[in-house]
């Protein structure tokens, strides 16, 4: 079954060479019980490394069933090493955190069989430990363990079980019963290879080869030979490799991603708390971004659309400014002359001030604007509860009003303001509408809602005491017709006010309101793009945090690696498995971090009143941005770890 010719293996420990295997040439059959025996550094670990196809040897050929397997590639190795191949390792190697029947049914998993768990309670059955299964390794004492190593190296109906040294942490007991198992297993047809220094073990197999500075120095056969034609009918002839691997299941590798993580409660939690700050940095930041966002555009929808706001400009005597509207006031016949022009749709007088509102036993102090019949149009201040007022109110200088929804607020609480009367500096005013909300100016430092609306010519004449408007609204007739409605305007009150050109440009100003929203689309969409990129910085902090802690993993679990390379995992499932528990860190991080970050919006709407909107599409876009994250910074540590050589990884310290 198994052909070495001439063999050899030089191990080179910094300057220094070992050979360890010296033209080693070896002939087993099928169903043979073999003991290896020689003193420390005599090789005979080094051969049952090359027999389980553990480690490459520099020269000579290996024959199994045949074929020659050295030249292999190391995936067909590591099926060869699950289906063929069942090891027993003197430090048992099992894992801690899993229990007896998980660490039975690790082969499995990397056979494609890993749904096959009957097989793995009837191996505990076999060795004995049906009735300590669900026991973690450190519950079971050191025969009890080498028990549950020898049900593993069995699961997968192995050829050829590999021991080495099985006996040499156990107490006489435990020793015969292990033995006693390895002799059962043979005489049920198995081929059992025995590395070991204790000449009793040794005696009590059928066939001893004795190893010496890396020779086999000695081949003796003890007792009948076991290769019986009985024995040769135990296994069906079956080829060494198989056309294609049993697939695997992505599902088997989650649990081990999963189980890794529990393991490792404070390391998994280190690599998700760097996902989690990062995905809810990004969901607040493009929250608050946003917010801010929706807030201005409300307020430029208190302006109203393709609207010009005309005010008085201030001339100069001296170098001394006059002051505003000290050179230009507006009238009405202002107005009647901008609203015949062609370009102009709407046309709005307006005016401001200050006045002490009372209403019952409240009072309080407010700005107060009168305006035309026009302004509901031209300022998009349709009200929300009640009506507005007429033209004909305009005209009578009704004594009626609409209120801002802070004043509301203030004189009303939850009563319904319409159809009551409050006093306006003393007068007595019919509330008949509510204001749509608008909130805070751009500058953020007055409350559009905190004021009354009130005919202009009430405001003028009762309020006030006004002769002049302030300001003019004029609204275009389209988007396109803005530029030239500004200049029919400009030259409209020029003509009104008998201004030559150079007066005219200290005399009044014409803002352009779609420039102004055009400059704070602007700025608000840059701040967006702003807090967006200091997000994905956390995010990416986060990630290479990922990468850190997982590289870290990988050290700490190099003898893991090598098991489960020696148990018939190759570079692409290791790979896999790595990048898998990666991705579920990131992804659960992802999720915990768009509940996080949603919760500090909020939290940032209730302490500091800032205007937050959370998107479905910056969770979804950061939960993705998160698994891709994890993929990437989790593909080193992964390639890392997959690129291990699994005798090295055994032995690491």
């Amino acid at each position: 079954m198994i052909v070495l010719k001439n063999i050899n293996k030089t191990y080179r420990m910094g300057e220094n060479e070992v050979r360890a295997l010296r033209d080693v040439s070896l002939n087993i059959g099928q169903g043979e019980f073999i003991a290896i025996i020689g003193p420390s550094g005599s090789g005979k670990s080094t051969l049952m490394h090359t027999l389980g196809l553990l480690d490459r040897p520099d020269s000579g050929q290996y024959f199994l069933n045949g074929q020659e397997v050295n030249k292999l590639s190391d995936n067909d190795w590591a099926l060869l090493r699950n289906k063929h191949i069942g090891f027993v390792f003197q430090q048992f190697h099992l894992l801690p955190r899993m229990s007896a029947l998980e660490n039975v049914t690790l082969p499995l998993i990397y056979g494609g069989n890993a749904r096959l768990k009957d097989m793995a309670h009837q191996r505990l059955s076999d060795v004995g430990l049906a009735n300590r299964e669900n026991h973690n390794p450190n519950e079971l004492s050191g025969g009890q363990q080498q028990r549950v190593a020898i049900a593993r190296s069995l699961i997968n109906d192995p050829l050829i079980i590999l021991a080495d040294e099985p006996t040499g942490n156990l107490d006489s007991k435990s020793k015969n019963e292990i033995m006693g198992l390895f002799k059962a297993l043979n005489e049920k047809g198995k081929t059992i290879i025995i590395v070991t220094h204790e000449p009793e073990i040794a005696a009590q197999t059928k066939r001893v080869i004795t190893m010496r500075d890396g020779q086999v120095v000695s081949d003796q056969t003890q007792g009948k030979d076991s290769s019986s034609s009985a024995i040769e009918s135990a296994h069906k002839e079956e080829t060494v490799l198989e056309e294609a691997r049993s697939s695997m299941k992505f599902l088997d590798y989650a649990r081990q991603a999963v189980f890794a993580m529990v393991s490792h409660k404070m390391r998994a939690f280190l690599s998700i708390l760097g996902i989690l700050i990062g995905v809810a940095a990004v969901i607040a930041m493009i929250a608050l971004g946003r917010g801010a966002q929706e807030s201005i555009e409300k307020q430029l929808s208190s302006l109203g659309s393709n609207l010009l706001m005309v005010r008085p400009g201030s001339s100069q005597f001296g170098g001394v400014s006059l002051g505003t509207g000290a050179y230009t006031r507006f009238t009405f016949q202002d107005i009647n002359a901008i609203g015949k022009l062609d370009k102009v749709d709407a046309v709005c007088p307006s005016v401001q001030g200050r006045a002490q509102l009372v209403y019952s036993s409240k009072n309080w102090s407010t700005q107060v604007e009168g305006g035309s019949s026009a302004y509901e149009k031209v300022r998009a201040a349709t009200p929300i509860a009640g009506r507005f007022f007429t033209e004909e109110e305009v005209v009578k200088r009704a004594k009626v009003a609409l209120l801002g929804t802070t004043v509301v607020t203030q004189l009303f609480g939850d009563e319904d303001p319409v159809g009551k009367v409050i006093k306006i500096n003393l007068n007595n005013f019919k509330v008949i509408g509510v204001l749509p909300s608008h909130g805070a100016s751009a500058g953020g430092f007055r409350d559009q809602d905190d004021t009354v609306l009130v005919p202009i010519t009430t405001a003028m004449y009762r309020l006030l005491g006004k002769q002049y408007i302030d300001t003019i609204y004029v609204e275009a007739k389209s988007a396109d017709a803005v530029d030239a409605a500004q200049q029919d305007v400009q030259d409209a009150i020029t003509k009104q006010h008998h201004l030559s050109v150079k007066d005219a440009q200290d005399a009044f100003q014409i803002r352009n309101m779609s420039d102004i929203k055009q400059a704070l689309e602007s700025s608000t969409k840059t701040m967006g793009m702003l807090l967006g990129a200091i997000a994905a910085i956390s995010l990416l902090v986060g990630g290479i945090g990922i990468m850190n802690i997982m590289l870290v993993s990988v050290t700490e679990r190099t003898r893991e690696i090598g098991l489960r390379k020696a148990l018939g995992a190759n570079n692409k499932d290791i790979m896999t498995q790595f990048l898998i528990e990666s991705v579920i860190m990131s992804l659960i991080g992802g999720v915990l971090g768009i509940l996080f970050g949603v919760g500090i919006s909020l939290l940032i709407t209730l302490a500091a009143g800032w205007a937050v909107k959370i998107s479905v599409s910056a969770c979804l876009i950061a939960t993705i941005f998160s698994l891709l994250v994890g993929l990437i910074f989790g593909l080193w540590p992964a390639h890392q770890a997959s690129k291990l050589n699994p005798i090295e990884a055994l032995r690491y310290e």
